[in-house]
């Protein structure tokens, strides 16, 4: 048996792999920039953090609710007939939702333009999540694949808060969402194009009755829970540290903050898919969330620039063995003709809690200062952990030591905590 682990190199040999892998990471900005865009241009024109939080928690909301239909529908019909008409919807959403809050439209008409805004989230992650999953079933590779991914989406919120609050705050409000509309659609139309290495979907799939959703999974069901935390943790980090970059006097130096804390999170990827795992990633799992939780204690308590930035960074270090694991599981709980569901409903589960989180942390931003708003992701994170702890039986796939292939001529035995 060779001796050699599974690594990034191996996993980007993959045949096909930069054909989807490069177009993909550009239509990922909206996960990255929509909603600070939204927080930063809606706070310009409404004078409120909490009226911004509303506007993007609706967009967020409207996206958890639609992402796992459309992944769904990606699974049955394939993910270029989902994604062409979505990003084409985006873009116009987006433009509309822009101009009503440079014209100081109401409340009413901004929330009437941020449902579509975040129903037409393109789900790029989740495919290209779905196109590793049907390449490397089975594989050991599969664990390398989520870091990677986790690490490709952090790397996006590493430069897109910081590229939106650069553009808004030093270019005009509106141009972070301007930004992101554009990258969405070149980057969405590209990865749409790249029709050979979609997950398979034949004619008996779409002719056949519809199967049942990926949520009818019990372990689907408790990592949706779960992620609901992480998504907690962004929305409560984005809105949170706009207030504190405002209150310490430094309103630009928000990018950067939140991108440390997002370094923190793709550093910790990159370790994650580095390393050769001997313990089972349901205890990884768990071992993630107690240190997530452990560490966004100590938020609300920060009141100086250096030390925010260090504490965001040790959040950052442990929101990724979260997610990592989290994903990973999926490849275990779930059949591959329903994975890209599976997906969008763990994705769309952060965008809820990422929802939920703004517009709790905006108003007790608005009302009580920064500090407050930092309790938002303790809360979620604390939730999170008990979620998994209590329901961890759940989480089980499929049966202990089973054997599977690795690459072509190896195997390697996997355990199930």
């Amino acid at each position: 048996m060779s001796s050699s682990r599974p690594g990034y190199g191996q996993l980007l040999r993959t045949p096909g792999a930069l054909t989807f892998l490069l177009p993909g990471f550009a239509a990922r900005q909206p996960f990255a920039m929509l909603t600070i865009g939204i927080v930063l241009l809606v706070e310009h024109t409404s004078g409120s953090y909490g009226t911004a939080g509303v506007i993007a928690a609706a967009t967020g909301a409207s996206m958890a609710l639609f992402a796992p239909q459309s992944g769904r529908l990606a699974d049955r019909y394939g993910q270029g007939a989902v994604l062409l008409p979505g990003v084409l919807v985006h873009t116009a959403s987006v433009a509309l939702l822009t101009a009503l809050a440079l014209a100081h439209a109401p409340l009413w008409a901004l929330l009437a333009a941020a449902v579509p805004t975040g129903a037409s989230v393109p789900q790029v992650g989740p495919m290209v999540r779905a196109r590793w999953a049907s390449k490397l079933d089975g594989s050991p590779l599969m664990t390398t694949a989520a870091a990677f991914e986790s690490v490709t989406d952090e790397f996006t919120f590493v430069i897109g808060p910081v590229l939106a609050t650069a553009l808004c705050t030093g270019v005009h409000p509106a141009a972070g969402l301007i930004a992101e509309a554009v990258l969405t659609l070149a980057g969405g139309l590209l990865f749409a194009a790249q029709r050979r290495t979609q997950p398979a979907v034949g004619r008996t799939a779409r002719s056949a009755p519809r199967g049942p959703s990926a949520l009818s999974v019990p372990g689907v069901r408790v990592l949706a829970v779960a992620f609901l935390g992480i998504g907690a943790v962004f929305g409560g980090m984005q809105v949170s540290l706009t207030a504190f970059a405002a209150e310490a006097g430094q309103p630009g130096i928000n990018g950067v903050l939140y991108g440390v804390f997002a370094a923190g999170n793709m550093l910790a990827g990159i370790v994650c898919g580095a390393i050769a795992w001997k313990s089972a990633p349901r205890r990884r799992l768990l071992i993630g969330y107690a240190a997530l939780t452990l560490t966004a204690s100590s938020l609300w308590a920060v009141h100086s620039v250096p030390l925010m930035a260090a504490a965001g960074l040790m959040v950052g270090l442990c929101i990724a063995p979260a997610l990592i694991n989290g994903y990973t599981l999926v490849e275990s709980l779930v059949p591959a003709t329903a994975r890209t569901e599976a997906f969008t409903w763990l994705t769309g589960a952060v965008a809820l809690g990422q929802a939920a989180a703004v517009t709790v942390a905006g108003r007790l931003a608005d009302g009580h200062g920064a500090g407050a708003g930092f309790v938002v992701p303790l809360a979620g994170t604390a939730a999170a952990l008990a979620t998994v702890v209590a329901l961890r039986g759940r989480l089980a796939g499929r049966p202990a030591s089973r054997v599977v292939a690795r690459g072509m001529s190896h195997q390697v035995p996997v355990t199930v905590d």
